[in-house]
């Protein structure tokens, strides 16, 4: 099977996230990052458009009872590139953590036009 779609992380900014997770969710991480590789169309349940955003997108990962949200971006329509992560705690995502994912997706754009 043909990947759709390559996955990096920008930086360190999803990794520092990721290496604090417990192996079990480190594995449901990767379990929706490789859905996300292989699958033409992502179901909205682990992969949706932030309304109100251009071009943000959140990767959705839920284990047990905790729900994760990983920002990502497209970049030349293949390469999905991975910001921030957080664990939600409440049904809004934290504003914080959505400005911080806008400023990642302007400085990896302000990175890779020169």
């Amino acid at each position: 099977m043909a990947f759709k779609r390559q996955v990096i992380a920008y930086k360190n900014y999803f990794l520092d996230f990721y290496e604090g997770q417990t192996d079990h969710v480190q594995a449901k991480i990767e379990w929706t990052l490789n859905l996300i590789r292989v699958t033409r169309q992502v179901p909205e349940k682990y992969f949706k458009h932030l309304e109100g955003t251009k071009g943000l997108y959140e990767i959705r990962v839920e284990v047990g009872n905790n729900i994760y949200r990983i920002f990502s971006f497209f970049d030349q329509g293949y390469l999905v590139v991975l910001g921030n992560a957080f664990q939600k705690k409440s049904q809004k995502t934290p504003k914080k953590e959505l400005e911080k994912a806008l400023k990642i997706m302007e400085e990896y754009q302000d990175d890779y036009k020169k």
